[in-house]
């Protein structure tokens, strides 16, 4: 008898300011739905907001969601799919804040917290070292799951006063 491996709640960060983005965002949530030993459970509505540390660079606004999936994927197993997902839309690493067609960021796994390099010399960080930063991710996350909670930082909705200023506008349907 083989040992199931646990159901895992995640939550994965959808980003695109390239090639229309609502629509890859859209195709990009459908791609989530086909993940291995994974189940697409939710996807915030699309919201549009101001690109973030790009300095004097000019870049269109993103268009952002954030997903909640049940898998029994391996963080790192989890991780390696997404960017797969990000290269089959055309994602190039040109930079840290380069613009995108795709950008999949993992951000919680059920309450783990981890710092190592994995593929390509990439840093997985549970949670998302940002993550409580950013309005276009904590808002849509606190749309889908209110009642999540970001490790050595409680309530995702408790950051929500400390994201009020940055600019993000919930898009129609």
């Amino acid at each position: 008898m083989t040992d199931t491996p646990p159901t895992r709640r995640a939550f994965v960060a959808l980003g695109a300011n390239l090639e229309d983005p609502a629509a890859q965002l859209k195709a990009a949530a459908a791609a989530l739905a086909e993940l291995p030993d994974s189940r697409l459970l939710r996807v915030s509505s699309l919201y549009r907001s101001a690109p973030v540390d790009v300095g004097n660079e000019r870049q269109p606004d993103y268009v952002n969601a954030v997903a909640e999936l049940a898998t029994t994927l391996s963080p790192h197993a989890l991780l390696n799919e997404l960017f797969a997902i990000e290269a089959r839309f055309g994602r190039r690493r040109a930079g840290r804040n380069a613009p995108r067609t795709l950008d999949l960021d993992l951000l919680l796994v059920d309450q783990l917290c981890l710092d190592e390099v994995c593929v390509d010399d990439v840093l997985l960080s549970l949670p998302h070292p940002r993550m409580h930063l950013r309005a276009f991710v904590i808002q849509p996350l606190v749309e889908i799951a209110p009642d999540s909670r970001i490790p050595r930082r409680g309530l995702a909705a408790a950051w929500l006063p400390a994201v009020a200023s940055q600019r993000i506008e919930r898009l129609a349907e």
